[in-house]
């Protein structure tokens, strides 16, 4: 017997009317602003012989809160990143960057300083499974009721929420979702560049959707297949699902070159030096083709025993006689052990093409699988990384991603739904391997660990700091193992509220007592270390550019990729110190509007530099 309560309620009609409507009927169910629905044009049309007059047909992809989604991604941002330099390694030097913070607003701030730079981006957003996050972008709440609503009250503010599949808005929430995100990263990449997406079932027909629509159909390279297990599993109720998907658009398919995977051991084993040529390791290839040809019938004579060839009817030699004569000059053409054979012909190892064009089936032989992903973890964190984090990808998959991405020393990878950081650690093991300086930057929100977590009773309180430390043990096993000289370290920027001060006065509530607001217009809680940050970020400069801290005439100057920016945030800015600053003769300057000994020296410095260094842009803040 139960012990189940009674509702004390009447049946709902209207839901089990749309229930059986949906058994009927299940293309018409779909999504509104307040949830499932009817679609009831659809439903006249299913219900008639003739075409029934309704809404505009176009081909596109619709869901309630597109619109919204279009308008977030063009609203500009306030927002700033400020340095943690106690979290960074190698901080001045290094070009690698880790940013803490919701994905969106950073895209926004990335516009300037990174448009058309980014090589490759790679993503593992939430697969939308019902068990995962999604980020709510709603820009018309003020931040209380979007505190309350989502239920998250933490410093960093996040914009996170479950999405469980009995959501009337479960794939309209998911889409709004990525849909701004995407059209932002497109504007990062570079003509040559491609973005590559990590996403399962749940979601693949929508995003490849979206995507066609944001890079364009004639710009997608493949809807790549994973290989995510490498043995199916029985217990499956219906069929094992060992894949995954991998989409790959590039920015602009006529300027991308795809790269080549190594070659494998299998592949080289065939190529030998029997005879010891100079030129090194070949293997015999077939000088007869089928069909015949015009001059394609000659004698080919062995220089060893003047033994005489020529191909049967029905087939040609591959070569001219002229060339062919060449090639035996050049002792390219091979009679056998014993020179007495049918001839053939030297492939060099050192003239095949240097690689293997990848397949659209991601095998785990290549690209790895998920158990080998946990043991990448497990070698960085011990037995405890098997619970830290549960959703991994392996090391080799996004590596040689990164080498269909066809990138060289000096591009940028992204990965802006970062977690644990597997695309730093995949970046940093290629550099090692092939002697590269490609740089990445990883962006995540600093999603918090549950309280009953092994992540939390290890010290994690959030993602962020799962993500930079396996950077860190990454970089050491690394270096211990290979003695590689590449970039180990990586900068840490964490998103906050503008450094600038929120002034809401209007003039005639001005006051004495608060005049003083004014008298300096940045918050007293920033550095110079976070005005340089803003700066950067203003003035469209890299925040992976080297950055050098001097003192000249007693004031603290940070030099940006040596003369490209200097910055003087000290107080007290005249007419001495700018004679000393304008030897070096930078290209761009910054002061702090306060910072000058007073109105004179303000107007002076800025008529001094254009005497003394006419190609300096002087600018305050």
């Amino acid at each position: 017997m139960t012990n189940e309560k009674l509702d004390l309620a009447s049946p709902d009609l209207v839901n089990e009317n749309f229930e059986k409507l949906a058994q009927l009927f299940p293309n018409c169910v779909t999504e509104s602003a307040d949830g499932k629905a009817i679609d009831f044009d659809l439903l006249k049309q299913e219900l008639s012989h003739a075409v029934v007059e309704g809404t505009k047909e176009r081909y596109r992809l619709e869901w309630p809160g597109k619109r919204e989604a279009i308008v977030t991604a063009n609203l500009p941002t306030t927002k700033t990143l400020r340095p943690v330099r106690e979290d960074s390694v190698d901080f001045d030097n290094t070009e690698n960057l880790y940013i803490e913070g919701d994905n969106l607003e950073v895209l926004k701030l990335l516009q300037e300083s990174y448009l058309g730079k980014i090589k490759m981006i790679y993503i593992d957003p939430p697969y939308n499974t019902g068990n995962d996050f999604v980020y709510k972008d709603n820009f018309t709440q003020d931040s209380e009721e979007y505190k309350e609503e989502s239920g998250l009250k933490d410093e960093y503010n996040q914009r996170l929420q479950s999405n469980p599949d009995t959501s009337g808005r479960y794939h309209s929430d998911w889409l709004s979702m990525m849909y701004p995100r995407l059209k932002l990263a497109r504007n990062l990449l570079s003509n040559d560049g491609i973005i590559a997406i990590s996403i399962d079932d749940n979601e693949v027909d929508n995003l490849c959707k979206i995507c066609d629509e944001v890079f364009s159909e004639v710009n997608r390279i493949s809807i790549a297949g994973w290989q995510k297990v490498y043995s199916p599993k029985n217990q499956a109720r219906y069929l094992s699902n060992d894949y995954e998907y991998v989409l790959l658009y590039a920015k602009s398919l006529d300027d991308f070159k795809v790269g080549l995977l190594p070659r494998t051991s299998e592949m080289n084993k065939r190529y030998k030096n029997p005879d010891n040529d100079f030129r090194g390791d070949w293997k015999p290839g077939d000088l007869v083709a089928a069909g015949e040809r015009s001059g394609g019938h000659y004698i080919v004579k062995n220089p060893y025993n003047n033994e005489e060839f020529d191909v049967p009817s029905g087939k040609h030699w591959a070569f001219s006689e002229s060339r062919m004569k060449e090639l035996l000059k050049e002792d390219r053409i091979y009679f056998g052990k014993n020179k007495d054979s049918f001839p053939s012909f030297k492939q060099f190892l050192t003239e095949v093409k240097q690689g293997r064009v990848a397949s659209s089936l991601l095998t785990y032989k290549d690209y790895g699988h998920t158990d080998e992903a946990k043991k990448d973890f497990i070698k960085l964190f011990g037995e405890s990384g098997r619970t830290i984090f549960e959703t991994l990808k392996p090391v080799r998959l996004i590596q040689n991603l990164a080498r269909i991405a066809n990138t060289q020393n000096g591009d940028i990878v992204l990965d802006f739904f970062s977690g644990s950081a597997t695309s730093a650690h995949s970046i940093m093991q290629l550099n090692s391997e092939e002697n590269g300086k490609i740089k990445h930057i990883q962006v995540q929100i600093p999603e918090q660990t549950d309280e009953n977590s092994e992540a939390f009773k290890e010290g994690y309180k959030n993602i962020c700091e799962i993500g930079k430390e396996r950077i860190r043990r990454a970089a050491k096993k690394i270096k211990e193992e290979t003695n590689a000289d590449i970039d180990y370290g990586f900068r840490v920027y964490r998103l906050d509220d503008s450094n600038m001060q929120d002034v809401y006065y209007k003039p005639q509530e001005y006051s004495q007592a608060n005049l003083e607001l004014f008298s300096d217009n940045i918050k007293p809680d920033r550095t110079p270390d976070d005005l340089l940050a803003q700066v950067m970020l203003d003035w469209g400069l890299p925040l992976s550019l080297k950055i050098e801290q001097a003192v000249i005439s007693g004031k603290k100057v940070f030099k940006v990729s040596e003369n490209s920016l200097f910055a003087c945030f000290d107080t007290g800015i005249d007419e001495a110190f700018t004679k000393e600053i304008a030897k070096e003769m930078p290209l761009r300057i910054v002061f702090k509007d306060s910072g000058f000994k007073d109105d004179t020296a303000k107007t002076n410095v800025k008529q001094l530099l254009k005497q003394l260094s006419p190609e300096t842009e002087m600018k305050v803040i």
